[in-house]
């Protein structure tokens, strides 16, 4: 009978080992996840990011590297806990879920409580960030020294599909735009089929004639961006009270380490 007892217990524990490493599976996968949004944003996205002139999403891609870094880690912890039975090890494991749950809880709360007060302030940031593209667009674009800021306004407008900061009428009162050495009225980026001096015609046949321009094409891109990222940051909450389970249970199923 004692037999018995004790094959049933190995056999228990050996169940909840699986599936604690499964879930450390799926966690470090989800890290990875993470980790890969940060440093594409990072490196795909920042050149026309930084037209904004805000340190804000730049910082949010270091967040996000550092959070997928620090979800490995974790699942890494976790494996090696798992695969070697060691209860301590299990403690520290199951401390850095618990912060990290806390974390993305008091995180998410924050950022309720943030967007329901900060009007009108958002609302001012936003024209701020807006009248910064515009200036970057006007004052800057294929001036001497200011090479990467016209690739990146180029790639913008190509990539989203828009012309201007607002509207095609923002280049009117750029400074290449107004040099009489130059005979377009909107940069050859802005026309549907770019090509040399297309960008003497600002008809709508010709360039796009976007409502809201640039802006709007790349608040909407980081919106997209913050809602994938909230879907992710909800699935692994979910996996991290569903690996707390499982850690709690192989924990008290384990005989004490010796170490």
């Amino acid at each position: 009978m004692e037999a018995r007892g004790e094959k049933t217990h190995t056999c228990g524990t050996i169940c909840l080992k699986y599936l604690l490493f499964l879930f450390n599976v799926l966690f470090w996968l989800a890290g990875g996840a993470v980790l890969a949004v940060g440093v594409w944003t990072l490196v795909e996205k920042s050149d026309y990011i930084s037209l904004l002139n805000s340190s804000l999403y730049s910082a949010s891609a270091y967040i996000l590297i550092v959070a997928g870094v620090i979800v490995i880690m974790t699942g890494i912890i976790g494996c090696c806990a798992t695969l070697k039975e060691l209860k301590s090890l299990l403690i520290v494991y199951l401390i850095l879920l618990l912060c990290i749950f806390l974390l993305e809880i008091i995180a998410g709360v924050m950022a309720y409580i943030n967007h329901q007060e900060c009007f009108p302030f958002c609302y001012q940031l936003d024209e701020e960030l807006r009248q910064n593209l515009k200036v970057t667009m006007q004052q800057k674009y294929q001036q001497p020294g200011e090479e990467s800021v016209t690739q990146a306004v180029d790639r913008l407008q190509q990539e989203f599909k828009c012309c201007g900061s607002n509207s095609s009428s923002d280049w009117s009162d750029s400074i290449w735009i107004q040099d009489p050495q130059n005979k377009r009225l909107v940069p050859d980026s802005c026309c549907k089929t770019p090509s040399d001096l297309c960008g003497q015609r600002d008809h709508p046949s010709n360039i796009y004639k976007v409502e809201g321009g640039c802006i709007m094409k790349l608040e909407e891109f980081i919106l997209n961006q913050l809602y994938i990222l909230g879907a992710v940051g909800i699935g692994i909450a979910f996996l991290q009270l569903v690996g707390m389970m499982f850690t709690c249970c192989l924990y008290r199923n384990l005989k004490e380490d010796p170490y």
